[in-house]
């Protein structure tokens, strides 16, 4: 089971990944972002919600326990991150509560499987 979820985890992030990287105005509107007159906010969803998500995910068919574990550093920090934004920012809720939860559980979930196995 715990494969499984590994695996799961890895999938969703590539498919979120996919989103950004072919579809960045899309994302831009899920994530409530404005696109301004430069093209380099397409360009930031592109290459930070979209190529680094995709390939984070497939790192962790080809590296295996140290990918995975890395791969909850990350939603660890990104959890860090909007759990500080809740209290200083507050943003929309319960918006923002489902994205601190999509975070913080798999990267709960990643380190505690993973950190003795490397």
């Amino acid at each position: 089971m715990i494969e499984i979820t590994q695996i799961a985890i890895a999938l969703v992030t590539i498919a979120f990944g996919l989103f950004g990287f072919v579809a960045p105005r899309y994302t831009a509107n899920v994530l409530d972002f404005r696109i301004g007159d430069s093209s380099m906010g397409l360009s930031e969803l592109r290459a930070s919600a979209g190529g680094l998500f995709v390939a984070m995910g497939l790192a962790c068919f080809v590296l295996g326990p140290p990918a995975y574990l890395m791969l909850g550093v990350a939603y660890g920090g990104a959890a860090m991150g909007r759990a500080v934004s809740m209290v200083l920012d507050q943003p929309p809720q319960p918006k923002a509560l489902m994205w601190f939860l999509f975070e913080a559980l798999p990267s709960a979930f990643l380190i505690a499987v993973n950190l003795g196995r490397i």
